[in-house]
């Protein structure tokens, strides 16, 4: 059964000055203070592992002081196998005085079985009022008048009337600016779209990117120009296109002969140059260059064709001045003009 230890058991208790083995500090961070200004009250106790320190009642008897805040003790073992208890207070009041933080009362047991009560040192500390030097009283200066002035506000007039100059001529020239954007009449080529995409195809093979290893620029450029003439030729906006779309909607136009396939094969290879880092043959790159010139001449002896037979319906002469031998002419003419 589990009972109350009789308090004659244990060994009686001598509270000594002194203990061979023990060592008791008290400190505070300062010994003059203002009312609720805040102390720091650290207790350091330094004891063999012989003896036993039982925790004292800390913080039940701090005299005039309040608790603000608590530090656990913290026990270590010290490398000469001594133990370290640590101790930290924060402590406060609002009265005034000289005031001392009273001895705690620290209790070991002993191996041989005694009870030993040292006490700490006590600590003076000197508690201050907020108004010591200003005597009992204090001569509070009454408020002075509000002051007037006059504000001058010239300087404001001239500031403003700057910033609204500057405002107004920025305006103007704005205005200008973009009144001769909108006059400005974009150039247009006139020319025939065979007659310009012959012209580009033949700018690019002199730019010799192939020979330089430039592919992907060449196929941005390639591929740029068959999509330019097709969009003028079928009147359908291809730039803003995907390939896939651009094929998708090449499917319900009637291109000549197998240029459909020939579209479909040029533009899958030039897509893996472009966005898949793929580097073609040189033969191979310069052959798509014949695809696409191949093309631009089919689709425009097809136009030809196209207008002669319309114009021999209606009896007239179609789009073009000329006969539609003279536009077949004029057409495989720039043909083998752009080869060469």
């Amino acid at each position: 059964m589990c009972g109350v230890v009789p308090a004659s058991s244990q060994s009686p208790v001598d509270t000594v000055k002194s203990l061979t083995g023990i060592e008791v500090v008290t400190s505070v961070d300062r010994a003059d203070m203002l009312i609720g200004d805040l102390v720091t009250y650290k207790l350091t106790i330094t004891y063999d592992s012989t003896y036993e320190l039982v925790p004292p009642p800390l913080g039940a008897n701090l005299g005039a002081f309040d608790v603000k805040d608590y530090q656990p003790d913290v026990m270590t073992r010290l490398p000469d196998g001594r133990m370290l208890s640590e101790n930290v207070f924060t402590l406060s009041t609002f009265t005034t005085g000289d005031y001392v933080i009273p001895p705690i009362p620290l209790l070991f047991n002993l191996p041989d079985g005694s009870r030993k009560v040292i006490l700490s040192e006590s600590v003076p500390i000197k508690v201050n009022s907020l108004l010591e030097n200003a005597g009992d009283s204090v001569d509070i200066r009454p408020l002075k008048d509000p002051y007037e002035f006059e504000r001058d506000w010239t300087q404001y007039y001239l500031w403003g009337s700057l910033i609204a100059i500057v405002l107004i001529v920025a305006v103007v020239l704005i205005w200008r600016r973009l009144r001769r954007k909108k006059t400005k009449a974009p150039s247009v080529d006139l020319r025939p779209p065979w007659e310009i995409a012959f012209e580009k195809l033949a700018l690019l093979k002199e730019k010799s990117l192939v020979a330089h290893g430039s592919f992907k620029e060449y196929y941005i450029e390639l591929t740029e120009i068959a999509r330019s003439y097709l969009g003028r030729m079928y009147g359908i906006d291809v730039m803003e296109m995907t390939t896939g779309e651009l094929l998708d909607r090449f499917t319900t136009v009637a291109l000549p002969g197998d240029c459909h396939g020939a579209l479909v094969a040029f533009f899958q290879h030039a897509d893996l140059v472009k966005f898949a880092r793929f580097v073609p043959q040189s033969d191979r790159a310069l052959g798509d260059l014949d695809v696409v010139h191949d093309l631009v001449e089919s689709v425009r002896a097809d136009n030809a064709q196209r207008q002669a037979e319309a114009a021999a319906v209606t009896g007239g002469r179609g789009n073009r001045s000329g006969t539609p031998d003279d536009i077949a002419a004029e057409g495989e003419q720039t043909s083998v003009g752009a080869r060469r």
